[in-house]
C-alpha cells in the first residue's frame, strides 16, 4: 500500500450540518479541530440529526477564527455566532446514550434563526470543554479518551477504492438508478485514495502524515447514508446493498473510526501508511 495519500480532509462546523472541505487540519485528541462542536438539541435537550431531520444536510457553517460560526441556508439571510463566554452556565443534553454538559450560543436570534429553518423548536449548544466532558464510546475506548459530539469516535476514515466497490454493487442491484453515490453520503472526515478494495477492515494502527491513529472499530451505518445530502432527498441505498454485502452482526459497515494518539497536523497529500 506504498501509493496511498490522503485525498480530502472534511469537518463539519455543526453536527449534522454540510460538510467543509479542507486542505489541511489540525488533529486534536478529540477529532479535527472545528469538527462537531457545535450541534443542536430539541426541546427535551436531545441532539437532532438528520436521522430525524434530513433538511439539515441543506445548511451549512463556516469556521470563524477563534471558533465561532457564520451559518447559512436556503431562505435564510446568513447569522454570525460567536465562541460563547468562558465560564458561562452550562445545561445537560443528551447525545445518544451519553448525557454530557454543554454551553449554550449567546441570544436568542441564533436559536430562532436555526428553528425558523428546520422548522422545529431546537437550540444550538457548543461542547466548551471536549478535553474531560465526553469519553470515547464504551467498550472500544482506551481510559483518558475523549470525542467531540461526533456519533462515538474522533474520526471517521474512508476510502475511494470501497466507495468503488460499494458502487458496483449498488449500480448492479435492485436500486441501480441510484448510484454512483458520492461520498458526502458516508460523513466522513478523511478520505484515503490508493488501497484496495476494503483493506481498510484489516487495519489497526495507521500513519496519516505525522499522526499517528488506532483503528477502533467499522463504523455502522444508519439512515442518514440514504440521504441526498445536495436535496435531502431520501432513497434506500446504501443500507440496501450494505445489508446484502457488508453486514457484520447487528452493524451494516462502511468506514473506519480512529482515534488519535498524539496531536498534530494533516494535509491533503500526505502518504497513509498501514503500521499494523
Amino acid at each position: 500500500m506504498g501509493n496511498a495519500l490522503l485525498q480530502s480532509i472534511h469537518v463539519h462546523p455543526v453536527k449534522a450540518f454540510r460538510s467543509l472541505p479542507l486542505r489541511e487540519v489540525v488533529v486534536e485528541p478529540w477529532g479535527p479541530a472545528g469538527d462537531r462542536r457545535w450541534m443542536l438539541t430539541d426541546d427535551g435537550g436531545r441532539v437532532v440529526t438528520q436521522r430525524g431531520h434530513p433538511r439539515l444536510a441543506l445548511a451549512a457553517a463556516e469556521l470563524l477564527p477563534g471558533g465561532g460560526l457564520r451559518l447559512s441556508a436556503p431562505g435564510r439571510d446568513p447569522v454570525t455566532v460567536p465562541v460563547p463566554a468562558p465560564g458561562g452556565p452550562t445545561e445537560r443534553v443528551e447525545i445518544f446514550r451519553d448525557k454530557i454538559d454543554v454551553v449554550p450560543a449567546e441570544g436568542d436570534a441564533v436559536h430562532a434563526w436555526c428553528s425558523a429553518f428546520l422548522g422545529a423548536d431546537v437550540r444550538l449548544v457548543h461542547l466548551d470543554d471536549p478535553a474531560t466532558r465526553r469519553p470515547v464510546e464504551p467498550g472500544f475506548a482506551l481510559p483518558g479518551e475523549t470525542v467531540s459530539l461526533a456519533d462515538g469516535y474522533p474520526l471517521l476514515l474512508t476510502t475511494t477504492a470501497s466507495l468503488d466497490a460499494l458502487n458496483t454493487l449498488v449500480t448492479g442491484g435492485d436500486h441501480a438508478d441510484e448510484g454512483p453515490l458520492p461520498m458526502n453520503r458516508f460523513r466522513p472526515n478523511l478520505v484515503v485514495e490508493g488501497t484496495t478494495a476494503w483493506a481498510e477492515d484489516t487495519w489497526s494502527r495507521i500513519t496519516v502524515g505525522e499522526v499517528a491513529f488506532r483503528v477502533a472499530k467499522p463504523s455502522g451505518r444508519c439512515v442518514v447514508t440514504t440521504t441526498d445530502q445536495r436535496t435531502a432527498e431520501r432513497g434506500r441505498e446504501p443500507l440496501h446493498s450494505l445489508g446484502r454485502h457488508r453486514r457484520f452482526g447487528d452493524q451494516l459497515v462502511f468506514g473506519q473510526n480512529l482515534v488519535p494518539l498524539a496531536p498534530g497536523t494533516v494535509r491533503v497529500g500526505d502518504p497513509v501508511t498501514v503500521l499494523a
